[in-house]
């Protein structure tokens, strides 16, 4: 396979080719050029890195370097010591194929100040060497109360349950009354009865798992306050696969699961931990259009519970990333943004991190990680280990 030329490269051959005039004249335009850019990028909020796949520092903004306290000697740095929870192995690994990831992730910094941030990570497609890192404070978001974030979507949410109960739920309730007195009037049936009253039984059974469907959709939207108690997640994982197991199989999607021994409770509303588990799971199978598999693995990792769900669907464009957790925006056909929005607002409320890699065409994995104790410092150190799983 023919080596890629990164920039530095193609840049060297071109300008060994102009004389001595033409030379100088390029020189003063990328100077020009670099001012401009430069400019540019330190005027905008966001955080804008380049790293190497050395994850070496190779530029910051003026953004990266409050967001993160870079200090004056910032040379020697490397990503993962500014940023820690971030699974760097797997975002960029050796093999070029693998360097196509784009990657979303939450994180939480306690230093230089208390932080929450949303990393992007994206490479750049003219130059297989180098990724773009963007970084966006979203301390304010995340630390916003449920009635603030309530007052901006509370009329859209009122309306879309209120059709919902009646669009839906009524019908429901008058189907299941008729299937009762079908029921009732078949009593005890033989032979070709027999066979009637068992697809009653089925109608029933789907009628009363579709109620359930749309309780729990009603529930996500107009949420109470959790009720913290020790929750095995594995457990409640599980449950929500059984649940899901008959639209699972219909669109022919193998499910593995992999827990680490002796894995601890977190201290979560199940419940709710549920509609999040049901909404990632749901993503993910509806990523599969042709079948596929999703492998789901739970270990601990520096003080949390870790739960990860890898499936071989779509994956996700970097131009989904921006608006993919966003209220009733939707990157899919049909969509409504309801279930990427009852993610990330039961794992805000479980004071969980969360976040995706993906490669579009190729499947994406979503990562939550759950404290089970004391949070983390970030140390300006150099890193003993990358996190994640081996």
């Amino acid at each position: 396979m023919a080596v890629r030329k990164n920039f530095l490269d193609r840049f060297s051959e071109r300008f060994e080719d102009l004389d001595a005039s033409s030379r100088q004249a390029y020189i003063l335009r990328l100077v020009r050029e670099r001012g401009f850019f430069e400019t540019v990028f330190n005027s905008v909020d966001e955080g804008i890195l380049v790293i190497d796949r050395r994850l070496r520092l190779r530029y910051f903004n003026r953004a990266a370097r409050e967001l993160l306290a870079l200090p004056d000697d910032w040379e020697k740095l490397r990503a993962p010591q500014l940023m820690q929870g971030v699974d760097w192995r797997r975002i960029l690994q050796e093999d070029e194929e693998e360097w196509s990831r784009v990657a979303r992730q939450e994180l939480e910094l306690l230093y230089p100040e208390h932080r929450y941030i949303q990393l992007y990570l994206v490479p750049l497609p003219e130059d297989s060497g180098l990724a773009a890192v963007m970084l966006r404070d979203v301390t304010a978001a995340r630390t916003r109360t449920m009635d603030e974030m309530a007052s901006q979507t509370g009329k859209a949410v009122s309306l879309l349950a209120a059709g919902v109960a009646h669009e839906i739920g009524n019908p429901l309730n008058s189907l299941y009354l008729n299937l009762q007195l079908l029921e009732r009037e078949l009593g005890d049936p033989e032979g070709a009865d027999a066979d009637a009253a068992a697809m009653i039984r089925v109608c029933k059974s789907e009628v009363e798992r579709l109620d359930s469907i749309v309780h729990g959709f009603l529930t996500a939207l107009r949420p109470g306050k959790p009720v913290f108690a020790p929750v095995d997640l594995s457990g409640v994982i599980v449950e929500v696969l059984n649940f899901m197991r008959p639209e699972i199989e219909a669109r022919r999607v193998e499910v593995k699961c992999a827990w680490a021994e002796a894995l601890p409770p977190v201290s979560g509303d199940a419940a709710q931990l549920k509609q999040a588990f049901y909404n990632i799971i749901r993503n993910a199978v509806q990523a599969m259009t042709n079948g596929g598999e999703l492998n789901i693995f739970g270990y601990v990792d520096n003080g949390f519970w870790v739960a990860e769900f890898a499936d071989s669907g779509r994956g996700v464009r970097p131009e989904e990333l921006k608006t993919m957790f966003e209220a009733f925006r939707s990157n899919r056909s049909g969509g409504n943004g309801i279930g990427t929005m009852v993610i990330e607002r039961v794992c805000r409320e479980h004071g969980a991190e969360f976040g995706l890699v993906s490669r579009p065409g190729r499947g994406t994995v979503f990562q939550v990680r759950f404290p089970l104790g004391g949070r983390r410092m970030r140390m300006i150190a150099e890193e003993a280990g990358s996190s994640g799983r081996d």
